[in-house]
């Protein structure tokens, strides 16, 4: 468990610097007062997810998350709030001393949480076999060293060694308390019955990072080359590790693809090492493998402009070609790089330095699109067939670019290399394009279709919500307010020590409970009473205090209560100009409280003359006369109320 001070000043920090935290993890442009960008938690061409520095919070408008930085960590990497606070603190360099875990600590942890531990534990124990053993020195660090990489590089990236032992890690892992479940679950240890193996033993390791710099799973080379396995293996699927999700390199580069505007594309593990080595950190690896959607959003959320490099394998790269459409469709500017025969991007760079390589790429640079066109042309001069598939195959990739202008473009590229009409390019661009709005307006249908059931039940849900609540809407007005414009002077207030300012937090609360009023649901009740609780307290800030505090489900409501702006009607208004909320304030507190009584009581008043009704079907003339007393009290206050609205008619 981490101390309250710690929490407190982690937090603090945390919202003052959200732009900070938040931008490792998605591109932002600064719009107006406020950030945007694409969102993290949902598939977006168009950005709606939006950070305000002012307020110390991220909303997304399409998919609705938001909260401060702590809920942003927690809900991009799904950590526990413990981990998400350790990971700011170390970020911000705020030293977080954890107590030790009580057994009852450790149950209540989450698998998630559990997996993370062990892969942790495992990456600093590989980490330590490298750079202590003899093993480690002699074979694994031997074999980086031989391989021309530095030691600065080589604990950039936490490489590690997992001794030729079959179980040596295994039997320190549970030497230390780790269970067996959890180190099979990440694939750490190979478990058949009673037999238990280390799946990276006698490897080189390279840790796998999340974008937060969390080790999450692992690759492994092999280094005896008599052994009859594979070169290179990588963790199995997990509840923590989703290959197609991530990119090896992605957490060393993520700032840096932001600040370049450009990600370089490579295959392998070493040849990431190589670049970083030779200056150029905003690269990635595949992994081997061809781009998936995620991993093409995972790039797009910190720049359009993509680079590919290739080796000089021309059957590797025809093979990866058709995986490209993806990414044009995804609207990222595609460039490609061919380097020589014989050559890749781990050789090449260590053979050129940084300057020169970076000084290659930029004069060898292509266009995908041209590139793709230039290959398959030298392949097919003399083969009608194979150009009228040439150009069926560069007219599909086209046509898959969101963009018109873009598209125009390369018909008019493609039209001069290929020798053939603009018109007859736009005519086959046409048909696919609609093929596939065809396709993809029977797929929403069907979606739509599947959804109706999901739909009715969500209404269903929400109607018996409010049924539950007809008070909701009303109520949180009044608790926007107290949440937004809390600390706000609403005026003046005579007490027996004199006049003070009496604040628009302090008259929601006497108001409401003035009339013991109280909400149904218990989390508007709560941060009811939290704020009277501490608003007394020096230095205590309403909106701050609630959109750090730490359950999640009190800073995300204060999140979504707050990030919208409400610009009052230019009616009016002397000149048009648009007043603000803050501006009228006077104006619109006692209005929504009022109009929560007005809601409140008219309710009531339909319960007490239903009572009546049954009252005097029953012949209960007692009944029936104290209802009525009551109803009449009530009445009065109701035509009061409805007076002081101006807007109200008694039904």
């Amino acid at each position: 468990m981490i101390d309250k001070g710690t929490i407190d000043r982690v937090m603090d920090t945390a919202q003052n610097q959200i732009v900070d935290v938040v931008s490792e993890f998605v591109n932002l442009k600064r719009r107006g007062v406020n950030y945007i960008g694409l969102c993290p938690f949902h598939n977006e061409k168009t950005p709606s997810f939006i950070v305000s520095p002012s307020k110390g919070i991220f909303k997304c408008f399409g998919c609705g998350k938001g909260g401060n930085a702590v809920n942003f960590l927690m809900e991009h990497e799904q950590i526990s709030f413990v981990e998400a606070i350790k990971i700011l603190g170390k970020k911000f360099h705020i030293p977080v001393e954890e107590k030790a875990l009580t057994p009852e600590d450790i149950v209540h942890q989450t698998e998630r949480e559990s997996m993370m531990v062990v892969t942790s534990f495992a990456a600093r124990y590989f980490a330590e076999r490298l750079h202590q053993s003899d093993e480690g020195k002699s074979v694994g660090l031997g074999y980086l060293r031989e391989r021309g990489f530095r030691d600065d590089i080589i604990r950039k990236f936490e490489l590690g060694y997992s001794p030729e032992n079959k179980d040596a890690f295994t039997r320190e892992a549970l030497r230390k308390g780790f269970k067996l479940e959890f180190l099979e679950k990440t694939g750490l240890t190979i478990v058949r019955d009673d037999y238990k193996v280390d799946r990276f033993r006698g490897r080189v390791i390279f840790p796998i990072h999340s974008l937060a710099g969390k080790v999450i799973g692992f690759g492994g080379r092999v280094l005896r080359s008599d052994a009859k396995t594979a070169k290179y293996l990588n963790s199995p699927e997990s509840e923590i590790y989703h290959k197609s999700r991530i990119l090896y390199g992605a957490y060393q580069a993520r700032q840096e693809i932001a600040r370049q505007d450009r990600c370089y594309l490579v295959e392998g593990y070493t040849d990431v090492l190589s670049f970083h080595q030779a200056g150029i950190h905003n690269v990635v690896a595949s992994s081997g493998t061809a781009l998936t959607p995620d991993q093409i959003r995972l790039i797009a959320r910190f720049t359009k402009n993509l680079t590919i490099i290739y080796d000089g394998d021309s059957a590797g790269i025809k093979a990866s070609l058709r995986g490209i459409d993806l990414v044009l469709e995804e609207g990222l500017n595609v460039k490609v790089v061919l380097l020589p025969d014989g050559e890749d991007p781990d050789s090449f760079s260590k053979k050129l330095g940084g300057e020169d390589l970076q000084g290659y790429i930029k004069e060898h640079e292509t266009d995908f699109i041209r590139f793709k066109t230039s290959l398959l042309l030298n392949e097919t001069k003399d083969d009608p067939v194979g150009r009228a598939r040439l150009i069926q195959d560069i007219v599909r990739s086209i046509s898959v670019i969101p963009d018109s202008i873009m598209r125009t473009e390369y018909v008019k590229d493609c039209s001069n290399l290929m020798k053939i009409e603009e018109h007859l390019l736009f005519s086959e661009i046409g048909k696919l394009r609609r093929k596939r709005y065809e396709k993809e307006a029977k797929r929403s249908q069907r979606a739509v279709l599947s959804e109706k059931n999901v739909a009715s039940s969500v209404r269903i849900e929400k109607e018996a919500l409010n049924a539950s609540n007809p008070f909701d809407t009303e109520e949180r007005e009044v608790l926007r307010f107290l949440l937004k414009y809390g600390d706000y002077d609403l005026g003046e207030l005579e007490t027996e020590d004199g006049v003070r300012q009496l604040t628009v937090g302090e008259y929601i609360v006497s108001e409401l409970r003035q009339d013991d009023l109280e909400s149904v649901n218990p989390l508007y009740n709560e941060i009811m009473r939290l704020y009277e609780e501490n608003y007394k307290k020096e230095n205590f800030k309403t909106s701050h205090f609630f959109i750090t505090y730490p359950d999640s489900k009190i800073s995300s409501l204060t999140t979504d209560l707050i990030a919208k702006e409400y610009p009052l009607s230019r009616i009016h208004n002397k000149g048009g100009n648009v007043e603000k909320e803050s501006d009228k304030l006077e104006e619109l507190v006692p209005k929504v409280v009022t109009e929560l009584k007005w809601r409140k009581l008219k309710v009531l008043l339909d319960e007490k003359r239903r009572q009546l009704k049954i009252a005097e079907e029953q012949g209960d003339q007692q009944k029936f006369m104290e209802l009525l007393r009551e109803i009449n009290g009530l009445q009065q206050a109701f035509i009061y109320i409805s007076k002081v609205l101006g807007e109200r008619t008694v039904v």
